[in-house]
């Protein structure tokens, strides 16, 4: 199936500006063109922008997907796809660590007395805008 721009675009629910920012970053090849200078685009367009935006849904970067495309055009195999998978995994646990880490520094932050948090707010005010704190 051949279609335009505007059409891949309604049936993958991109913008046809973003289709065309994937071309320009390489993750989409370029189409070819119709006598009259459109983007023709085929079903294997639709597939790719598929796979790049479930990709993205996943936390994967635009070089992240370019770089699994680019295999998989290598005729990539499965485990190769899996250790893929694995470090993607592992990005997101390490990420996860993090923010618990932040929640927990936030929690410790609402925890805190009142009168610990005036006395670091004190530390950035000059000495005239600590006399308006007040307890």
């Amino acid at each position: 199936m051949r279609m335009t721009r505007s059409h891949l675009a309604k049936l993958t629910g991109l913008h046809k500006e973003t289709i065309r920012y994937y071309e320009l970053q390489g993750v989409l090849p370029a189409p070819e063109r119709a006598a009259n200078g459109y983007r023709v685009y085929t079903d294997k367009d639709r597939v790719r922008l598929k796979f790049i935006k479930d990709a993205k849904s996943l936390g994967y970067s635009l070089n992240e997907i370019k770089e699994v495309l680019q295999l998989l055009s290598t005729r990539m195999e499965a485990n190769e796809l899996r250790e893929v998978v694995r470090d993607k995994i592992g990005q997101l646990e390490a990420r996860i660590e993090a923010l618990q880490k932040m929640k927990g520094l936030l929690s410790e932050l609402l925890a805190t007395a009142e009168e610990d948090i005036h006395q670091y707010l004190r530390t950035f005010r000059s000495d005239d805008d600590n006399q308006d704190l007040t307890l």
